[in-house]
């Protein structure tokens, strides 16, 4: 956990700072403040990219922030059946085995619905604790507890990750 934390709500703050200081220098004719705001707002989008970025290998993954989380087990196993219920498949259409061709796409599917089942597990549980940890951090914060401050920092840093890393994989699939 570090101290200069990347956060999606500080940069949409700073992107709107920004739009508004760069509009305001443009109409005034003020191009120091329109260069502020250009450079605020490009800021804030770096910002938006550090929040949204993890690492992943194999079901752990790891953000920018410090957190790390690990997959629900049903994301591994629906993808390990998506790859076996694959090659059942090309092995039967291959050898022209219908029946095996069938269960391969039987697994396939199974697999795709096992995968999305941890993902909006993970996506709901990161969610979840993300603000539970926001909240207590502000609570501990307001009763001056900075080791219960903390340690909420590092659960919504935890649970963030796994909420990263949800969208990330739900995103891929989209997209393939």
């Amino acid at each position: 956990m570090s101290d200069n934390q990347s956060s999606s709500l500080k940069s949409y703050i700073d992107s709107a700072t920004g739009t508004v200081q760069s509009t305001l220098g443009s109409l005034t004719g003020n191009t120091g403040d329109q260069a502020k705001g250009d450079v605020t707002k490009d800021k804030a989008v770096a910002e938006k990219d550090a929040s949204h970025t993890i690492g992943k290998i194999g079901p752990y993954a790891v953000s920018s922030s410090g957190g790390i989380s690990s997959d629900d087990p049903r994301r591994t196993q629906g993808s390990y059946n998506q790859t076996m219920g694959s090659a059942k498949e090309a092995v039967g259409g291959l050898f022209g085995a219908e029946g095996l061709k069938k269960e391969g796409q039987q697994q396939n599917a199974q697999g795709k619905g096992t995968e999305a089942e941890g993902q909006l597990s993970d996506y709901g549980h990161g969610l979840k604790d993300r603000i539970g940890g926001t909240v207590g951090g502000m609570a501990a914060g307001i009763t001056g507890d900075r080791e219960k401050q903390q340690e909420h920092q590092l659960k919504h840093d935890d649970a963030k990750t796994k909420q990263r890393s949800a969208e990330q994989d739900i995103q891929k699939q989209a997209d393939a």
